[in-house]
């Protein structure tokens, strides 16, 4: 029983998020995230242009909500808006933005179009990047074209988790056109990266000023002892 409740839960999870993403697909939309709350569901929606999503005095807000509540069931929806930092280093976002220049200009100028693309990501300090463009691109066989600069894991585990992939369609008049884009982050780390560190030992500062001390002492000494000295063999001699 357990375990039908929390795959009915992820179920509805996925099923919300499929139709935000489909709601907002021209605003720049990166991702949603669902938190489960006390007081209820807690949805982050990821953008890169916040004030779109809100509309005029939060009507499309209001809306969502609305809807949200009714088509999935939700007790108390609350959905928080947090802005993009880098929207070109988001995968989503960058496929999104092809799609709709495709959709805009058509597909004679999708080579301009990538490599607009292409630039945008590396320019944000991208490590690499790959745009995938399949469809009946320009001709009216259909063909997969690649753009790509850089360095990019394709292989092991840091290729899923390393590596962020998006995937989304253009609907045009000769068909649909599927974009692919994946870009590796600048922050990311790979497994064989390797810092090498000085053997050299260090001396502290502390020890170092402890060691001066006796020194001085015993300089001071050594110029006391003189001075006694030489004043004996003053007396001493005869007048």
């Amino acid at each position: 029983m357990i375990e039908r409740k929390f795959v009915s839960q992820k179920i509805k999870e996925f099923q919300s998020q499929e139709y935000i993403s489909e709601n907002l697909k021209k605003v720049g939309h990166s991702h949603t995230k669902m938190i489960k709350t006390p007081l209820g569901e807690k949805i982050v929606i990821y953008a890169s242009h916040p004030g779109l999503i809100v509309g005029r005095k939060g009507e499309n807000i209001k809306k969502l909500t609305k809807t949200l509540k009714k088509r999935f069931n939700l007790e108390n929806p609350q959905i928080e808006i947090s802005e993009v930092e880098n929207p070109n280093l988001d995968a989503q976002i960058v496929a999104e933005r092809i799609a709709s220049s495709l959709e805009r200009f058509g597909t004679a100028k999708f080579k301009g179009v990538g490599h607009k693309a292409m630039s945008d990501v590396m320019g944000a300090g991208a490590r690499g990047v790959e745009i995938l463009i399949s469809g009946k691109v320009p001709s009216a066989r259909a063909k997969r074209w690649r753009f790509y600069q850089g360095y990019l894991k394709k292989s092991g585990s840091f290729a899923v988790e390393g590596v962020q992939k998006a995937y989304t369609q253009a609907l045009l008049k000769t068909g649909i056109i599927g974009i692919q884009v994946s870009i590796m982050p600048p922050n990311a780390r790979l497994p064989d990266a390797i810092t090498i560190k000085d053997s050299t030992p260090q001396q502290p500062q502390e020890e170092a000023k402890v060691e001066e001390k006796p020194k001085k002492k015993r300089a001071q000494r050594k110029k006391t002892h003189e001075q006694t000295q030489t004043e004996r063999t003053q007396t001493d001699e005869p007048q």
